[in-house]
């Protein structure tokens, strides 16, 4: 083989090995950066699927027990309060790194979290029996379904932008 050709095959060569390394760190940032971005996306989803309380005005109800049992009470309140703390209450936590890759979580601290998205029994007293029961909404698990789909379309937008940044 002559010199000169070896010299341009190894100029060749170092080349692609240059650009090849430069893909690699392209693509090992796109998980983070995708998983951000669909996590993120999810939060906004279960935010906007999380229903709120309806707090009523004026308030009526009918008296159970004692002298005026079966009377009907109604009445306004100054501040009839909002809801919407539950769908406030929804956060992403950052980004980090695991042994299986990167890792993100969503979660919801509100203490009644639970009962609206997986259902509750409805009972008049405690310890006393069950007069219904209230469906679940399954926003957390409608979210998940959510963000795999996000994950799915953004990590196949983020590795074309990466090759056609490489070709």
């Amino acid at each position: 083989m002559s010199s000169s050709n070896y010299r341009r095959n190894k100029a060749a060569i170092d080349q692609f090995h240059k650009e090849l390394m430069a893909m690699v760190d392209d693509i090992q940032q796109i998980d983070k950066k995708v998983l951000n971005k669909a996590v993120n996306n999810g939060v906004a989803y279960a935010k906007r699927h999380t229903p709120m309380g309806k707090h009523l005005n004026p308030v009526t109800f009918t008296v159970k027990n004692g002298p005026d049992a079966g009377t009907v009470v109604s009445f306004k309140v100054s501040d009839p309060g909002v809801g919407g703390k539950l769908k406030a209450a929804w956060e992403a936590l950052p980004a980090k790194k695991s042994k299986a890759g990167v890792e993100k979580e969503m979660i919801n601290l509100m203490d009644y979290a639970s009962y609206l998205n997986y259902g509750h029994r409805i009972v008049t007293k405690k310890g006393g029996p069950t007069k219904g029961f209230v469906k679940g909404t399954f926003v957390l698990e409608k979210t998940r379904g959510y963000i795999e789909k996000q994950l799915v379309k953004e990590f196949e937008k983020e590795v074309k932008a990466v090759q056609s940044k490489h070709d």
